[in-house]
């Protein structure tokens, strides 16, 4: 059954996630919870520790969703890569993909937005805290190229 919304869209939506626990894989969070700390016009952020269900609704508010997470086995380099809705709105196990929460959005709620995957290499998964230097670096240049389009969005 799809919900009809009435409203607008809303901004950005960043939603970090990832186990804080894990070292490195606690980045996406991390970059969340500074992006909240900015309080940055229109941009609303989530830190979690993994994409579930319901966030589908929150997705299906924002005109923009930028979704932030550590990415092992990737270039060494922070990448943005354009996302959109997976095929099927179907999740396994009570967590989803980035594409499978853009479906549900859009299945659900009837919107799926512009939406945005922000990786950032990682080496380091123990138990622990601290972010590894790579992580570090690549925590600052997502912060700064979430305030980048952040701008780009306002300036439209």
């Amino acid at each position: 059954m799809k919900s009809e919304r009435q409203e607008l869209p809303e901004g950005t939506l960043v939603i970090g996630y990832g186990n804080t626990l894990r070292r490195d894989d606690g980045v996406g969070p991390r970059v969340a919870d500074a992006v909240a700390a900015l309080a940055l016009p229109g941009v609303r952020a989530l830190a979690c520790p993994l994409l579930t269900p319901e966030l589908a609704d929150p997705v299906s508010r924002a005109h923009v969703a930028i979704f932030v997470d550590a990415a092992v086995d990737a270039p060494r380099e922070v990448q943005l890569r354009k996302l959109g809705p997976a095929g099927s709105s179907q999740v396994m196990a009570h967590t989803a993909s980035p594409g499978t929460l853009l479906a549900l959005a859009r299945d659900v709620f009837g919107h799926a937005p512009e939406a945005w995957w922000l990786t950032i290499p990682v080496e380091d998964l123990g138990m622990g805290e601290e972010l590894s230097p790579l992580a570090q670096r690549g925590f600052e240049l997502a912060v700064q190229e979430v305030k980048k389009c952040a701008a780009q969005r306002l300036r439209r």
